[in-house]
């Protein structure tokens, strides 16, 4: 029988979870099976539950591991002594470069997480509401300080951000790519000197 095939310091469930964050991503996670991701990893599907208790718990450790990357980042801005505008920036940084480099994770728990079990479902969805409340309480102490424009609609910013920062999934299908550099510095420069005060 095959065995899950790991490198050094990537465990048989970090494998399993990587192989399902890329088929959840291609196919959707209602139409990905588990003999389909069996197959993707090169062995039989009874061998996964060796390791896994079921599809649900695989889109659960994706979707809550990213949402705690997330939350892990946005607690070290928010403690920061940096500008709000700054702060800002660094958390556009960071989403651009999840998109790019961790595209995966990024695109099921912002596209899949709908399919979570209800248990779950109402948990992350507060998660998720919680981040972009404190996205907001960034943007707004930037307008009473007077760093940012006091004319932009905060939850419309953030809802442009973020749907900027998802259409990064485009750029991977794209058979002429602009360098992940120049694509982070377009849009820092687009989406954040757009927000300074001048």
């Amino acid at each position: 029988m095959a065995r899950i095939k790991t490198d050094k310091d990537v465990t048989k469930k970090d494998v399993i979870l990587n192989t399902a964050a890329s088929l959840f991503r291609q196919r959707g996670y209602k139409a990905s099976s588990m003999r389909d991701l069996a197959e993707k990893i090169g062995i039989e599907a009874a061998s996964l539950y060796n390791h896994i208790r079921s599809k649900s718990e695989l889109l659960y450790d994706i979707c809550f591991s990213t949402a705690a990357l997330y939350n892990e980042q946005l607690e070290a801005v928010e403690n920061s002594k940096e500008s709000s505008l700054k702060k800002v920036e660094e958390i556009l940084r960071f989403l651009i470069k999840q998109m790019i480099e961790n595209s995966d994770y990024a695109i099921v728990a912002e596209r899949e997480w709908v399919h979570l079990d209800e248990a779950y479902l109402t948990n992350y969805q507060n998660i998720k509401h919680n981040y972009r409340k404190r996205v907001n309480h960034i943007i707004t102490k930037g307008i009473e300080v007077g760093e940012i424009k006091p004319t932009i609609n905060v939850p419309s910013t953030i809802w442009l951000i973020l749907h900027a920062v998802n259409g990064i999934e485009s750029w991977h299908r794209s058979k002429v790519k602009v360098p992940p550099h120049e694509l982070e510095e377009n849009m820092i420069s687009i989406l954040i000197d757009g927000m300074k005060k001048k």
